[in-house]
């Protein structure tokens, strides 16, 4: 058992086979500690996410080192049960990867196909995204293929791929490395449904080839019809005082601090990528600071008031006004309150420096949430739908007046934020994967400037550098959790930096990750800007 830091707020458990990985994982989920905080399973590790005010990450290596010892309680393997719910799931097999596979396993395409459904698959863990399942087992032939040098950035939903030794299928649109062997009409994850994800740990899982005619194919229980994942913003009769979007700009989403212990279904964290302006905009108006907000990408969000309102702009350093009913411009300042009357409209311009902006209504935004939370995730799509023109939204009605305090008289900004072309140090903790990487490449991480791409978004940004990063161990990673913040080397050695959106789990080295003091700064990084990234200090395993 090996235990490695994957940034300060987390380790990843390095265990020797998916049966003990399991194994262990249950004695956790019995024998917790305080302070930890999540236990995302893998392939062949435990991402566990903790807080460091409360537990050591070198007590909790020792109590996990402890759980892998005690036979009675944690058999060092435990095979994902046999027996489970059977589940058939038609494929369309034309997948752009077929024909790649087939020459790689010197098989035929028709080979291929009738391989991938010879066999039963067991679902071992859920990751990547909502309704993403490993499926483990299945024809031998498979075990290793490799996954693509680079990630697409468009996966189309549905698609059924295969790497390593798993096979999966795509429950939404979404980048993804995997080879694609062609595509299911079935909806893997639908909120519409009394069980969301079609397949679940446990289960097992046969393919079926949709070109082969009188297959008659049984799928568990009457599924829904297809249904957003997304939820419409509450209707305005939910109070007297509302908020209509006249314009949302590039993109306003709905955010709070994300949804926590929702692993097991494959759902991540997402929320707010900048906590601090979150919790800022929320303290100036006197509402909890957990409450939601609106994200707002790069400005151009106007909202009009239809009756009376307190509104705080926080984040990116940006100009606001308020147009009166009658038309008159009035120019407004960002970290601080603003009232706003009956007909009057706030306007956010285009920041010059940083990228997101925030605002918090006192009272609450009226939006429902989402499997416990009002955070949009962009990759799996899963609450509130993107906000536009013509939305209007409840406020002042969400959020239980008890628990409103006074209104703050105003904030200071963050001093020095991005803006394009400017160069970013940001603190990293080395790890987990960072013994992956050549000497010269660790050296080349720090030394190098490395540009942030048009290529960039909620779950990552994608970043170029003049000299990509070698890695002294060949091969394929078995996939494994990874935390907001980290950086991932895909075979092309140029790195992504994962943002609240990113995969649950992922199969690319991870060099290193964000210290968790960078995350709010990193969220206001622009398009054009340049990282530098400072280890705070050399990669080692954490010892009890």
């Amino acid at each position: 058992m090996r235990v490695l830091p994957a940034g300060d707020r987390a380790l990843l458990v390095e265990l020797d086979s998916l049966e003990q990985t399991l194994a262990v994982f249950q004695a956790l989920q019995r024998h917790a500690p305080s302070g930890v905080e999540e236990v995302v399973p893998a392939a062949r590790t435990l991402l566990i996410r903790y807080r460091p005010a409360v537990l050591s990450p070198q007590a909790l290596a020792a109590h996990v080192r402890r759980l892998g010892g005690m036979p009675g309680d944690a058999p060092r393997s435990a095979a994902p049960a046999p027996g489970g719910r059977l589940v058939e799931i038609p494929v369309r097999y034309e997948g752009e990867d077929l024909e790649a596979v087939a020459e790689l396993l010197g098989l035929s395409r028709v080979e291929v196909i009738e391989r991938h459904t010879g066999m039963e698959f067991q679902a071992a863990f859920a990751g990547f995204a909502p309704g993403f399942v490993y499926l483990a087992g299945g024809d031998p032939c498979f075990h290793g293929v490799p996954r693509r040098p680079s990630p697409r950035t468009r996966v189309p939903a549905g698609s059924v791929a295969m790497a390593g030794d798993f096979s999966a299928v795509y429950p939404s649109e979404s980048p993804g490395g995997w080879q694609l062997l062609g595509v299911t009409p079935c909806r893997m994850w639908d909120l519409a449904r009394a069980e969301p994800a079609l397949v679940q740990p446990g289960f097992r899982v046969r393919f079926r080839d949709l070109a082969r005619s009188g297959k008659a194919i049984h799928l568990p229980g009457a599924a829904a019809p297809a249904a957003s994942t997304q939820a419409r913003p509450r209707a305005a009769a939910a109070g007297p005082d509302r908020l209509e979007v006249v314009a949302p700009g590039l993109r306003t989403l709905v955010q709070d601090l994300g949804r926590h212990g929702q692993a097991g279904l494959g759902v991540s964290l997402s929320g707010a990528l900048d906590h601090g302006a979150l919790r800022a905009a929320n303290r100036i108006v006197g509402n909890p600071v957990d409450a939601a907000v609106l994200e707002n990408l790069l400005g151009g969000l106007a909202l009009r008031c239809h009756g009376r309102a307190v509104v705080a702009v926080t984040g990116a350093a940006a100009d606001i006004e308020i147009v009166t009913a009658s038309g008159r411009r009035v120019p407004a300042r960002t970290w601080r309150p603003l009232a706003l009357d009956d007909g009057e409209t706030l306007r956010i311009a285009t920041p010059h420096a940083g990228v997101r902006c925030y605002v918090a209504v006192r009272g609450g935004w009226g939006v429902e949430p989402v499997l416990g939370s009002c955070a949009t995730d962009t990759l799996s799509g899963i609450g509130p739908a993107p906000l536009g023109a013509g939305d209007v939204l409840a406020v002042g009605a969400s959020l239980a007046r008890s628990s409103l305090a006074a209104v703050l008289p105003d904030l200071e900004p963050p001093a020095g934020l991005a803006r394009a072309g400017d160069t970013v140090a940001l603190d990293i903790v080395l790890g987990p994967r960072a013994d992956w990487f050549t000497p010269a490449a660790l050296a080349l991480l720090a030394a190098q400037p490395w540009t942030v791409t048009p290529q960039s978004d909620r779950v990552g940004m994608r970043l170029a550098g003049t000299g990509p990063l070698a890695r002294r161990i060949g091969g394929e990673l078995p996939s494994e959790g990874a935390v907001a913040g980290s950086i991932q080397v895909p075979a092309s050695g140029q790195p992504v930096l994962f943002l609240a959106d990113h995969p649950l789990t992922g199969g690319y080295p991870v060099i290193g990750a964000l210290a968790s003091h960078e995350l709010d700064r990193a969220a206001q990084i622009p398009v054009g800007a340049h990282l530098r990234f400072r280890p705070l200090g050399p990669f080692k395993e954490i010892q009890p």
